[in-house]
């Protein structure tokens, strides 16, 4: 068996421990004694729905593909193609003979017309025969007459103003407003600034710097003697914080971790490995004997049912079904060909007989055709030419050639 390919004589593969060798065989017995009512049942439920598709689904699939084609899909392109199609086109017709077409015929022949000569033209002739000359009028009329007037009356009121207002206003600043502003506020302000505010901010601004340096320095000292104390009192924490979480993580991986991954590699590990190959082993060897008990069945069942039926239709059957088609079936089909052409001929007979009683009732009602006499036969078609067939109303032909007989002519 495939199990044998897993040990050596001796009993185990060299590097194994001696669990897996003591777990291997008692575990592959009670996994094939699981497995094997499974992998029965599986094996019989797949020949079940092998011999079920062939012999049910896909005939039931194909007459189900036929039925859906005849009775849905073909109705459905007829009516598509001879229904629908001819009903769509005569609706879009429809649709726009009465939605496209009076739109189009208001725009060609009313919209357009009325636009073009009702509006456009009579604003073009207004716009070249009206206001262009009149534009041009204005524009002559500004430019000559009013433009030279406006800028005389400009040059006067520009002169006014500059004469009026801007010389009195420049002669104030210069001579008044410059004077006062600079003698009387910039230079006392400069003054003050330089020779009082200078000093006294000087010495102000040395005094703070002092103070600020001295309590600098102090809150640095502070904070440096407050800093190291801090720093050590971390450090003292952080010591005894990893001396604790060394021996809590020594306890744990001592008391907890090492022999859990003892368990998992020496027990769970291979206990888990040697039940994984067993089920495979299992399997296959269930399906050994599933097919040998498969194959037993299928033999008693031939045997016992196959056998004799086959027997039954090679010796009773197939001669029966012979006798029946060379005594009964065959003689029955040609007698019924027989009967076929009968009747075939018999309706021509009484189709011809009808016709030829018409043309005599026809004759007798309006006489005899034209050029027909008395002594020659009637109701003879006569053939017409490059034609094998004959039509009974065309007119008879000479059976002489055209210019006479040639061989009379000559004997």
């Amino acid at each position: 068996m495939d199990y044998g390919k897993h040990q050596t004589p001796q009993g185990y593969e060299p590097g194994e421990g001696i669990l897996t060798t003591l777990i291997r065989i008692p575990v592959r017995i009670v996994v094939l004694v699981l497995v094997l009512p499974a992998r029965m049942v599986w094996d019989a439920l797949t020949a079940l729905w092998h011999a079920a598709d062939r012999v049910l689904l896909r005939p039931l699939g194909r007459a189900l593909l036929w039925l859906l084609d005849t009775l849905v899909l073909t109705p459905l392109a007829w009516l598509y193609t001879w229904v629908l199609t001819p009903l769509g086109k005569a609706a879009a017709w429809l649709a726009v003979a009465l939605f496209i077409w009076p739109w189009i015929g208001l725009w060609r022949y009313v919209i357009v017309p009325v636009a073009r000569y009702g509006i456009a033209a009579p604003a073009v002739w207004l716009y070249a025969h009206v206001l262009t000359p009149l534009g041009h009028g204005l524009r002559w009329i500004g430019t000559a007459l009013l433009l030279p007037a406006l800028h005389g009356l400009g040059n006067g009121i520009g002169w006014l103003i500059t004469v009026l207002l801007i010389l009195p206003l420049q002669f104030l600043w210069r001579y008044v407003a410059v004077p006062v502003v600079r003698y009387g506020l910039v230079v006392p302000v400069v003054w003050l600034y330089e020779a009082v505010l200078t000093p006294v901010g000087r010495g102000t601004a040395w005094v703070l710097s002092t103070l600020w340096q001295g309590t600098a320095w102090t809150l640095g000292m502070l904070w440096q003697g407050t800093t190291w104390v801090l720093t050590q009192l971390w450090r003292g924490i952080a010591a005894t914080g990893r001396g604790l979480g060394l021996a809590v993580a020594w306890l744990v991986m001592t008391l907890l971790v090492a022999p859990l991954g003892w368990t998992y590699r020496r027990i769970l590990t291979p206990a888990g490995r040697e039940i994984a190959a067993g089920f495979e082993v299992a399997w296959r060897i269930a399906g050994y004997i599933s097919r040998a008990v498969g194959r037993a069945l299928a033999t008693i069942a031939w045997y016992l049912i196959g056998a004799p039926f086959s027997w039954a239709y090679r010796t009773v059957c197939t001669p029966v079904g012979h006798f029946l088609r060379d005594a009964v079936w065959a003689p029955a089909r040609r007698a019924a060909a027989e009967a076929g052409r009968a009747a075939r001929a018999a309706l021509a007979t009484a189709r011809e007989t009808v016709r030829q009683a018409r043309r005599d009732a026809w004759r007798a009602l309006v006489g005899a055709p034209g050029g027909a006499r008395s002594g020659e036969p009637r109701g003879i078609p006569a053939r017409t030419l490059g034609s094998t067939t004959t039509v009974p109303s065309a007119a008879q032909a000479s059976e002489t050639p055209l210019g006479g007989d040639p061989f009379a002519k000559q004997g």
